[in-house]
């Protein structure tokens, strides 16, 4: 599908290059802005909705690095099970469907003056910083190694976080439980 749209695009004048590089712009631009959102939101529900599409957009990124396995747990674990426990949670313990008054932080204008501090100390490490080449012998990890490893050396912390979660999800069950009169 993807290489029937290069070849109509190409056929408009447009090389590969510039198409890959126009949608992958597109799809950074789109999770910066829902990551913006996740921020701002003023209902939870919207704000966790926003963070699922973030991390749909960090999956892509991952697919522009020819990563498929990466791109494939990120939708997988973060999008469909944590999300889920999130949404979850959110819904057994929030209000989702009251109005939130809007609250201002006196110290809005100091957070933004830090933030676009940090912002541009990282600009300036990230140019700064010297860019490895490419590894051109590096030996390409398969399937296979990668699933004997995460269950042998990784299996524990596996098992801890999956308690971790279902822990989570019970309390959330426990706090949004209203009391019988």
């Amino acid at each position: 599908m993807m290489s029937g749209l290069i070849h109509l695009l190409n056929s408009h004048g447009l090389t590969e290059d510039t198409i890959i590089k126009a949608t992958f712009y597109g799809i950074a631009g789109l999770t910066v802005l829902f990551a913006f959102f996740v921020v701002i939101a003023r209902n939870i529900f919207h704000s966790a909705l926003s963070l699922a599409v973030v991390l749909i957009g960090v999956a892509c990124a991952y697919l522009y690095l020819d990563t498929e396995f990466l791109a494939t747990v990120q939708v997988l674990v973060y999008v469909g099970a944590i999300m889920t426990l999130f949404i979850f949670t959110i819904m057994l313990t929030a209000d989702v469907h009251k109005k939130m008054s809007l609250k201002i932080n006196p110290r809005v204008l100091l957070s933004a003056y830090a933030a676009a501090l940090i912002l541009i100390i990282l600009i300036k490490i990230i140019n700064a910083g010297p860019w490895l080449p490419e590894v051109k012998d590096a030996v390409p990890l398969d399937l296979a190694q990668l699933g004997r490893s995460l269950m042998t050396n990784y299996g524990l912390p596996f098992e801890v976080i999956s308690l971790l979660s279902l822990a989570a999800l019970v309390g959330a069950i426990v706090i949004g439980k209203t009391e019988k009169k």
